[in-house]
């Protein structure tokens, strides 16, 4: 009796990704520091790709100007500040330590650097128009978070408020926003501040499971109010 032909080989399961194995995985070097007047061209831009992502471009109308006139005229944490995400295949060189602050109010800031392990290259099409101007070997800005203190008179205690936190679509899904968002509560803890607050669109369904992941409550009983433009300027000269 002749021996049974050998099985076919398993055919491709159409729409799987390639994974690389372990000996070809890569690893990206992620740094959060404090931004600087010189970044503002590159948080500029990204600012107008999150307003396309939001679906709100029409109501975008920051300037780098209007950002470098407003950003950057009080020390970091006591008024609007930006943390900065850059990405490298390289390490990062030790960056200068920042002005001393008064270490009795404001704690400094350590820049945070991880390493990412890779199962498959990033392609940034960007790459250039996004490079560090803080550190050479081809480290690009991938992302950053702008935020400021509030206070809760529930809590006696200020605490911060995010205004925008964004990464760049190529570099998203690779932990990076939820390394963002750990150094400004990280922050916030250390300088015995009582929370951490910011909102988030309802449509975004993948943000508000990785908030409520990171143990953030979403407040659905909240709405905003807001009063700006025309609305705002009727008020300037009212008697109320």
């Amino acid at each position: 009796m002749a021996a049974a032909a050998p099985p076919p080989p398993p055919s491709d399961v159409p729409g799987m990704p390639e994974i690389a194995p372990p000996s070809a995985r890569r690893t990206l070097f992620a740094r959060v520091r404090l931004a600087a007047p010189s970044d503002v061209p590159h948080i500029h831009k990204m600012i107008y790709q999150m307003a396309v992502f939001e679906r709100l471009s029409d109501q975008c109308i920051a300037t780098e100007a209007s950002l470098t006139s407003t950003l950057f005229n009080s020390p970091p944490f006591q008024s609007f500040t930006v943390l900065l995400l850059e990405v490298s295949h390289l390490p990062f060189a030790p960056l200068p330590p920042p002005p001393q602050q008064n270490p009795t109010t404001v704690p400094a800031f350590a820049p945070v650097v991880r390493a990412i392990n890779l199962d498959l290259p990033i392609e940034d099409p960007e790459a250039e128009i996004f490079a560090s101007g803080a550190e050479g070997g081809g480290a690009v800005v991938a992302g950053f978070v702008l935020f400021f203190p509030n206070y809760s008179t529930f809590l006696a205690k200020p605490g911060f408020y995010i205004e925008d936190l964004f990464v760049r679509e190529c570099y998203r899904r690779k932990g990076l926003g939820r390394m963002l968002l750990a150094a400004v509560a990280g922050q916030a803890a250390r300088m015995g501040y009582g929370r951490v607050e910011w909102v988030v669109l309802d449509w975004n369904v993948n943000a508000i499971k990785f908030y409520e992941e990171m143990g953030a409550k979403i407040l659905q009983e909240w709405r905003i109010c807001r009063l700006t433009g025309d609305a705002l300027s009727a008020y300037a000269n009212s008697n109320y």
